[in-house]
């Protein structure tokens, strides 16, 4: 290879990648299932207790049931973005998630336009849940670079994206207007080379030795693996 094409990066055999596969999931506390509007009325309780829980999305919050079912026919139409519902194990539906802005001819895949209920919101489901869609990108459809995306202002993304193990990349600068607000986007991302590392680490956090008996984690995500 001449000093010219490494200049041009990184070659690759592979020209394309395929979809996202809009299936059922499984984990060790949560399902994942397709999200319709029929979740409408289960969701409900968990949306109009928390509408804070919005300030960083593009939609929400919703004052009466029928904005939600919008909402869901919406998402769940979305053919090149599937969503799924997120019900932890025993439990009712308490958020959902999607695999968006997929480039097949890039190899690069996004978790994002994530809504978890407060009750959901750092617990073993919540990750567990990010985590199987992790999987389903690098492990079952081989993408090279998985990204996460959120405004720079929100803290609590900013903070799980380190946690998971994504690399901070910088800042675009007033890069989204939401809700008549000009606001900064942060992105991070894992590459392929570095998922391996990443998978055993939250693979052995979600150990049910890493938890105590009242359900507290003995070694924090992002600490490094945990001794199994």
């Amino acid at each position: 290879m001449t000093t010219q094409h490494k200049a041009l990066g990184i070659p690759l055999p592979q020209a394309d990648w395929p979809l996202p596969v809009w299936t059922a999931r499984s984990g060790r506390y949560v399902d994942l299932v397709p999200l319709s509007v029929d979740h409408a009325d289960l969701l409900w309780p968990a949306v109009v207790a928390a509408p804070e829980s919005f300030t960083y999305l593009r939609y929400g919050p919703f004052t009466h049931p029928a904005g939600l079912r919008a909402l869901l026919g919406d998402l769940s139409q979305r053919s090149e973005q599937p969503f799924w519902v997120v019900i932890p194990k025993g439990g009712v539906p308490q958020g959902w998630l999607s695999i968006c802005d997929v480039f097949p001819k890039d190899g690069s895949i996004e978790i994002g336009s994530i809504w978890f209920s407060p009750e959901l919101q750092g617990t073993r489901a919540a990750r567990e849940a990010i985590f199987l869609l992790m999987c389903h990108a690098m492990d079952d459809l081989g993408y090279e670079r998985l990204v996460w995306r959120c405004q720079a202002q929100n803290t609590k993304s900013f903070r799980a994206a380190k946690n998971l193990g994504f690399t901070y990349e910088g800042t675009w600068r007033r890069a989204a207007v939401v809700d008549g607000w000009q606001r900064d986007v942060a992105w991070f991302s894992i590459l392929k080379d570095e998922w391996p590392h990443h998978r055993l680490a939250m693979h052995n956090w979600l150990v049910a030795d890493n938890f105590d008996a009242s359900g507290r984690q003995i070694t924090r995500l992002g600490n490094g693996p945990v001794a199994t």
